[in-house]
């Protein structure tokens, strides 16, 4: 069996295939984000507390009313989306006039409130949501069998993240949520509400985050700490992408999860810091990010 720095290419091979679920839920997550930050200006710190919030959804819609995971897939998010444009109507609005670093201590706060809440309900412990029957298989890849989950986590991820972009960069809808950004008060003489506009577009962010939360919750245990760690990493995809830039986060998610997952294999230790070595010396080279804007 052939090798590459003493390690069977079929281990390699098995690791970024892995890698790559995991950069899926990067992108997905990295994607919300940057929709939030490039169409709203808002730094969404409460993004993985919406993400946990749409794996909690999932799983106590099953648990109490038996809303399957097909159904789940679409529940949650706009549950969570209905969620979003709440707070948005109620706190974000007030703010949009003042530095961001006060819609980030804003979702700070709120993401705190929330893990908090969920850990008093439901304990740390966590809970595992079962795998889909029709997706309880595996697939044979020659170097490794994949759980057929797993694969459907990659291709829905990218479908939604590229189909999100095109609405966003290829649709009058997209244009007109971007002149939302560029000049609101023009957009709004024209007769469009730019509030509810704005408030959609939060919804929508974090609608792809609770999704995100979906697809994860039969790969981990959900609880209420689920969403800490990842988005911190999820800050980092954006910040390396671009903030703002919607291909940005999609592409630097899969491949950093890509990347991420070879390091597991040539240098473990180094797995879980990569991203923010990466991230540095992107920062130090082109601090808008590689698809930002300078």
């Amino acid at each position: 069996m052939s090798e590459i720095f003493g390690i069977p290419v079929a281990v390699i091979l098995g690791q970024l295939t892995l890698g790559l679920v995991n950069g899926s839920f990067y992108a997905l997550l990295s994607l919300g984000l940057a929709v939030i930050f490039g169409l709203m200006g808002v730094v969404n710190f409460a993004h993985g507390a919406f993400y946990t919030l749409g794996a909690f959804a999932a799983l106590l819609g099953l648990q109490y009313f038996g809303i399957n995971y097909w159904a789940a897939l679409l529940l949650a998010p706009l549950a969570v989306g209905i969620v979003g444009i709440i707070v948005e109507r109620l706190f974000l609005r007030h703010l949009y006039r003042l530095d961001p670093l006060y819609g980030l201590l804003l979702t700070f706060g709120l993401a705190l409130i929330v893990e908090g809440s969920l850990h008093q309900v439901f304990g740390a412990s966590g809970e595992s949501y079962p795998v889909p029957d029709s997706l309880a298989g595996v697939l044979n890849l020659h170097f490794m069998f994949l759980p057929l989950y797993r694969a459907w986590v990659i291709v829905a991820s990218v479908v939604v993240c590229f189909g999100t972009w095109f609405v966003i960069e290829r649709t009058s809808l997209g244009a007109t949520l971007r002149a939302a950004t560029e000049n609101a008060p023009l957009l709004q003489a024209f007769g469009v509400n730019v509030p509810i506009l704005k408030a959609a577009t939060y919804g929508g962010g974090v609608a792809l985050a609770a999704l995100a939360g979906v697809l994860a919750s039969p790969v981990v245990l959900v609880n209420s700490h689920m969403g800490t760690s990842l988005v911190i990493v999820v800050f980092a995809v954006v910040v390396i992408g671009g903030m703002g830039s919607i291909l940005g986060a999609i592409v630097t998610g899969l491949a950093l999860g890509v990347i991420e997952g070879f390091t597991k294999v040539i240098y473990p230790e180094a797995s879980n810091i990569v991203v923010f070595i990466i991230m540095a010396l992107v920062l130090m080279i082109r601090p808008a990010g590689l698809f930002g804007k300078e």
